[in-house]
C-alpha cells in the first residue's frame, strides 16, 4: 500500500515587505534633528538662515523655551 505524500501550498511569493510605521516614528526623528540642528546653529544664524521671518521668529521661540 502506497503511502500518500504531503504536498505543500504555494503560496505566492511577495514582491517586498510592507512596513506600516505610525506617524511619530517619522516626526520624532524629525523634531530631534531639527533641535539638535538649532543648538549647533544657534538662533542668530538660524534666523538669518531663513528667508520668512515668521520661520524665524518662531525657531528663535523654541530656542528661548528649551534654554529655560
Amino acid at each position: 500500500m502506497p503511502a500518500r505524500t504531503h504536498t505543500r501550498t504555494t503560496r505566492p511569493a511577495t514582491a517586498g515587505v510592507e512596513v506600516r510605521l505610525p506617524w511619530w516614528a517619522v516626526a520624532l526623528p524629525a523634531v530631534a534633528f531639527g533641535a539638535l540642528l538649532l543648538l549647533i546653529a544657534g538662533p542668530g544664524q538660524a534666523h538669518a538662515a531663513t528667508g520668512d521671518p515668521v520661520v524665524g521668529r518662531l525657531l528663535e521661540r523654541l530656542v528661548d523655551l528649551l534654554t529655560r
